[in-house]
């Protein structure tokens, strides 16, 4: 097994050990929409899966999306 990544004085050594991470905004977005998401979830499970949704499903992954988008824009405003 060649383990020549790991020598020390490439410029990627770095990033392998994680002195400089990067988070991209839109994990960024992900990550806090996922927050929101989790709390509008919890509110909104019992009337979602009562019968009164024709697919509660899909309502869950349009609720999803919508929150991300949400905090990706305001990622971008407060940036």
């Amino acid at each position: 097994m060649n383990l020549d990544f790991l020598h020390v004085g490439l410029p990627i050594s770095d990033l392998i050990v994680g002195a400089s991470l990067y988070f991209p905004p839109m994990f960024k977005a992900f990550l806090l929409g996922s927050v929101v998401w989790a709390g509008i979830h919890r509110v909104l499970r019992n009337w979602m899966y009562s019968g009164e949704v024709w697919h509660p499903t899909l309502m869950d992954l349009s609720l999803f999306v919508l929150s991300v988008f949400s905090a990706l824009l305001l990622i971008i405003r407060f940036s």
